[in-house]
Parts: C-alpha cells; structure tokens; sequence
C-alpha cells in the first residue's frame, strides 16, 4: 500500500473513532466493518500501528482499539542535569516541560511518545513521558572508576545523570581516571542503572589533551584521516605544472597578497586592488581545490563527511588532509597556485558594475597579518586603497540595512601541557574589516551571477525573523524606550539595525543586541535563493573558503563546468539529485562544529577560572534568569551569580521587565549594567563558573594583580 493509500486508511479509522456511537474494536471487527479482505489485513493493522504510535488512538488490555483520551506528541527528550527535561517536537514552537516524576524510562535524545497534560498549558506545556520508541545515543564518553569486581563509567555528559555500570569483563583493562567510550548494552530503568561495555580508551584525565579529546569523541568527529585517503593525498603534485595552467587566465605578473591572523596556515584567499578614474578593480582569488579534489574520489567523500574544518582552542580539525590545505591548496607567498578568480569592477558608490569569474594562476607577492596591515593602513598607498574602497563597500550595507552584531569574541591561549595560561579579548581591526568587506562582495557576486544563470547552485540563507519573535522583543524593548516598525506580514533588516544604531553605546546597548540576536533565525545552506536577511542581501553565498567549507568547494565545481561549457542536461540533472542533502547536510555539520567549540571554550575558561577562586573582577550583566544573573567579564568569560550567593537581598525576577529586583531593598539589576564580583568556583567537569555578590567598598580585597592575562 503507497503512503497516499495508507494516510486515507488512516484518515477513515480516526473517523470512525471519533464517532460517538463508536465503542471499542478489535482489529478483526473493524476488518469487517470496513470490508477488508483478510489479505489486506496487515496493512490496516500496519495503518493502526501507525496511529498509535503517533498517540492519536490507544489499545486498551483487551485488544481494543479507541480513539486516545490524551492529546500526545512524539519528540526527542532533552534531559536537564536536574532531573527533568523537555521534549522536543517538530513543528511545535515551545518544548514540553517533563517534570521529573514523569520522565520514566526515557534517556537523554530518546525518541518518545508524551501525553500532554490538559491542565498544564500556561506558557509552556507539560507532559509525562507514555513509552520510548527508540534510542538516540548509542555510545557515551565518560571517566572509568573501578570498584574489585566491577566499574561504571560517570558520563562526561551532564545529560545523563545515572552511571553506567560495566562487568569486569567489558572493561577492556581500564583504569580508574581512564576517559572510555563506552557502548549502552542495557538502558536500565528507573530503578536499574544502564549497563554497558567499553570500546575505547581515549587516555588519562590527568594527560594533556584528554579532555578536548573527549569532547571530539563525544560528537562522534572524525580525528584522523583513513590510510587510503593519507596515501590519495601523498600522491598529489606538490607544484603547480605547466599542464595544470593551460587555458587559465595568467595573472602571476598582478599584486596579489594574503591577509590572514598570525598563526593561519591554510591561505585561501588573496587580494589584488588597482583604481582606474572612478573605477576600482578589485579581485577575490580563491585556492582552486576542486583541481586537486575529484567529485567522487575518496578525498572528497571524506571532505563531504567531515563538512567543515572544526576550529578548537589547541588544534584545528581539519576538513582535508595538511598535505592540501597547508600545501598545495594554500595560497603560499612566491609560488605559483591555481585560483578561481572573481574580478570585480566597482564605482565610487560601492556598485559592482562589471564582473568576471574566472580559472586562472596566481603568484602571491606577500603573506600578511592583520596586525601587519593595520599598521601599514595609514602610510602604504595599496593599503590606504584598500581601506578607501573597504570603507565605501561597508557604507553600501549599511545604507540598504545589513545588521551588524559585534560581540567580543575571546582567545583561549593554551600551554604545551594543554593548560589554559590566559584568556583574551579577540579584537578585530580595520584590517580583519577590509577582508571580511572584500570577502562579502565576492559571495554577493557569485551568488547572483549563478542566481540568474538558472542553474543548480548552493545558496547561503538566512530567513526572515518569525513575527511572533520580533513582537516579543518590540515589548520588551519599549520598557527601555525603544520602537520597532514592522508589518502585519514582515519587518525590513533595516529596522533592527537603526534598533541597534539607536542603543550604541548606552547601558542597556548588550541587553538590546542579545535580544535581537536570540529573535533572529540561524543561517543555512539551502538550494533556492531566498536572500539573507542578516545581511540585507537578495543574492548571497559561501565562495570564498573551499579549504575549510564544503558547501564552497561544492559550488567551485559548478562554476568549472559552467565556465567549461559542460553544464548540460546531464550535469544539471546531477546537480538537482545531490544538492540538497549536501546543503542539509552541512548545515547540522555546521552546528556540530559550532557547539563542539562552544563547549571545548566553556571548559577551558572554566579551568582557567579554577586558578582565579577568591579574586574580584569587573564585569556586565549578560543574562538573567529566575535562578540568578549571567555576569560576562572583560576577557569574554561568563559565570552566574545565583540569587542564594546575593546576600544584601532576596532577588526575585521581573521576566517582564528583565530586571533582577530586591523584594525589601526594591533594588534593581539590569542587563548591561557594570559591577563587581569575585570567582567562588569553577568547575571544569561540569563546565561552570560561579561568582557571588561583594559589598561596595570590598572590591580591592582580593583583587587579582596580575591583569595581563585577564585581558
């Protein structure tokens, strides 16, 4: 039976249920009240099953099938550390709130089935867990302790509370302080703990590394690269040959320079800048990877896996082998590379009003820094261009409404024991400004070149926010007095930038970046041109870092063929068959990578912090919650000030207001605002920093002298 059959057989049973006069069937009774040969039998039972398991009917003890008294869901659990948890369901904005006595059996990313609770629908609903229906974790990264004739393993996910108990004989040889990964043989209940085997030894906790590792494992990232693609890579030209520059555009003889961070070694992109009256000649190169990596070749199935180069405190996961991306796909200074080429012709109001993509060869006559060109900005003609035509671009943007979020972002610096020795405030200059703007203007370019070229292509997204979200921040932002305008049906990106423009500066400028923020979408790899709101742009793509991006050596492919002339019938039918499962699939392998380094930051500032307990900080409130306020310090680290360690008061929180508010004092603590704290713990295993409250007139008692590395 086809899915079209089943969902009308489907549709027919509900019906029937849903009649008053129905009373309880057996599978045989309802055969016969609907006609149903008894060969198609199997299928009206496989249409109940169906409808049960997506708790819209429900069997009774007797084999009776009755439409289900419960509303109930089906989504993946979430649990919270402290007992409860919340299921989320596709299609459903708000996740349902599982209070503790209602998780039952589930497990941390179990697919259930939840029935929702009729006299709990406030703000969020509520739910007690009814059956799993299957499991989403299969393998847990933890720390082996050994008792005399067994072990468990305490999972580094704080997720899952219970340990799980491994027989001496699945211990593999752990030993106590051994970071495993351990297989879930037996989840357990809620009596019994689950049970496992281990199939990994990672390393010691006390070994330098071991713990960034054990995150890597955690999300399943593939660390080392498989010998037959190490042996694919080895045989690659280490120089470019005459054969690989014929029919390219020779642009060796052009001042072509790199401009990346310090200790940046794949280079994949360089920068050429002429100016001719009013027009600007400015040209994107960008490492020609596909040369090196075939469609289909064991070097890229893996780079498909991988999705993107993951970028942690003390290493970089990357996406191709170093052979590549250090070697003969870097942008190396004084040696001949192949490029793909966007040479853009600009007026002085930052219009692009002729372009060419091109195949060509380059020779980078310089590799340098940030650093470096902001300081060489202000004296060297090229850079002073750069800088002029940087500026305009940005000026551009700014006019048609592109929003600009500017958070701090912090360096961890790591020692060669793996031991974070200081955290710093990343600071971008004109320099990192001037590439991003070039870097901006050549995805624009190449997005709507191939936009109206009508063929198969990758697209960087970024959907309109939901109205429902922009109307909770226009409340909230009108208590500080701020005004938004949007329609019934859509708000324009220039609105939250002019929100954004308003509140430079001012106390609550965080609290209105961070809202407007968390109301946006995320950005994402899709297969139609939908524009990007963010941004402001119709037309807009990843183009411009094949090394470290798929989705960019993807589209590198379909501009070859397309300047080859090989984009027949043929390849475009190819193109529509594989492009939206590698869009899909790079945009979860973008999250991934993101939340790896999120995670990886939180632990190593948190052990950081361990060597800081008893010293005072200045910082800005960052977030606040019934539970206590987020305090965000200069060098980019967070913590919490739970409302049990702000001793002058009892705190209660005004959600409305966002205001943390003493119930005798009636003082108030809003986001922005500056104060002073000192470092109670830190956990690194937990991944928390906590902070308390300290008295006006004590913040130098305990003041760290050393700011160097705070900074």
């Amino acid at each position: 039976m086809d899915n079209e059959k089943l969902a009308m057989r489907e549709q027919v049973l509900l019906d029937i249920m849903e009649d008053k006069h129905y009373v309880p069937m057996k599978i045989k009774e309802l055969a016969i009240l609907l006609q149903v040969p008894k060969e198609d039998r199997q299928e009206l039972k496989k249409a109940l099953d169906r409808l049960q398991a997506a708790g819209k009917i429900e069997l009774s003890k007797r084999g009776k099938y009755r439409k289900a008294e419960e509303e109930i869901a089906i989504g993946i659990f979430i649990a919270n550390p402290r007992g409860f948890g919340f299921v989320e369901v596709e299609g459903r904005e708000e996740d349902i709130f599982i209070p503790e006595d209602c998780v039952g059996n589930a497990f941390h990313s179990d697919t259930v089935q939840v029935a929702i609770n009729p006299k709990k629908q406030g703000k969020r609903a509520e739910g007690k867990i009814k059956k799993v229906l299957s499991h989403g974790l299969t393998e847990v990264i933890g720390t082996y302790q050994q008792s005399q004739n067994f072990g468990f393993v305490v999972s580094d996910n704080l997720k899952i509370k219970k340990d799980i108990f491994i027989p001496i004989e699945a211990s593999k040889g752990a030993i106590n302080g051994h970071k495993v990964q351990v297989k879930i043989t037996d989840y357990g209940s809620q009596e019994r703990k689950p049970e496992g085997k281990i199939e990994k030894i990672i390393g010691h906790i006390n070994d330098p590394g071991v713990d960034i590792l054990s995150i890597i494992h955690a999300y399943d990232l593939p660390i080392e690269f498989p010998e037959k693609i190490m042996n694919q890579a080895e045989k690659l030209a280490v120089e470019v040959s005459p054969a690989d520059m014929e029919g390219r555009l020779d642009l060796r003889d052009w001042q072509i320079v790199t401009i990346d961070g310090e200790d940046a070694k794949d280079l994949d992109d360089g920068i050429s800048l002429t100016k001719e009256g009013a027009i600007y000649h400015l040209g994107v190169h960008i490492a020609d990877v596909t040369n090196y990596v075939q469609e289909g070749s064991a070097l890229d199935r893996e780079a498909l896996k991988r999705g993107t180069s993951v970028y942690l405190a003390d290493r970089v996961i990357p996406m191709l082998p170093h052979k590549l991306s250090n070697g003969i796909c870097s942008l190396n200074q004084g040696v001949d590379r192949l490029a793909l080429s966007c040479l853009m012709d600009i007026d002085e109001q930052g219009n692009v009003i002729g372009h060419q993509i091109a195949e060509t060869v380059i020779h980078v006559e310089q590799r340098l820094t940030y650093t470096a060109v902001n300081q060489l900005i202000e004296e060297e003609p090229f850079f002073m261009l750069m800088k002029e035509l940087a500026d305009i671009l940005r000026e551009k943007r700014h006019q048609r409404g592109s929003i600009n979020f500017d958070f701090p972002e912090g360096k961890l610096i790591i020692d060669e024991m793996g031991k974070p020795v200081a955290v710093r405030a990343y600071e971008r200059n004109a320099a990192t400004k001037i590439i991003e703007d070039f870097m901006l203007l050549a995805n624009e370019t190449v997005a709507e070149d191939f936009f109206w070229q009508e063929i198969p292509f990758i697209y960087r997204t970024h959907e309109n926010p939901d109205l429902d979200r922009i109307r909770q921040l226009a409340l909230i932002i009108h208590n500080f007095g701020y005004t938004i305008k949007n329609s019934k049906e859509d708000i324009h990106p220039k609105e939250l930038q002019k929100l954004l423009v308003k509140a430079l500066d001012s106390p609550e400028e965080m609290l209105i970046n961070r809202l407007t923020l968390r109301s946006m979408k995320q950005a994402r790899y899709g297969t139609e041109c939908t524009g990007h709101f963010g941004l402001a742009a119709k037309y807009y793509c990843h183009f411009t870092s094949p090394i470290r991006r798929y989705p960019d050596l993807q589209i590198h492919r379909i501009i070859k063929d397309s300047l080859r002339g090989r984009m027949n019938g043929e390849k475009i039918s190819h193109y529509q068959n594989i492009l939206s499962s590698v869009a899909a699939r790079n945009s979860k392998a973008e999250r991934v990578a993101e939340e790896v380094e999120r995670e990886v930051n939180k632990m190593k500032k948190a052990e950081y912090m361990q060597e800081h307990i008893g010293e005072i900080f200045e910082g800005v409130i960052s977030g606040i919650t019934a539970w206590g306020m987020y305090v965000e310090l200069e060098n980019t680290i967070e913590g919490m000030i739970h409302v049990s360690n702000m001793y002058d008061d009892r705190y209660y929180y005004h959600e409305e207001d966002y205001e943390m508010v003493g119930a005798d004092t009636g003082k108030t603590y809003q986001l922005g605002q500056k104060l002073a704290i000192k470092v109670l713990a830190a956990s690194k295993q937990t991944r928390t920093i906590d902070f308390e409250m300290i008295e006006e007139g004590d913040e130098e008692s305990g003041k760290s002298d050393d700011k160097t590395d705070c900074k």
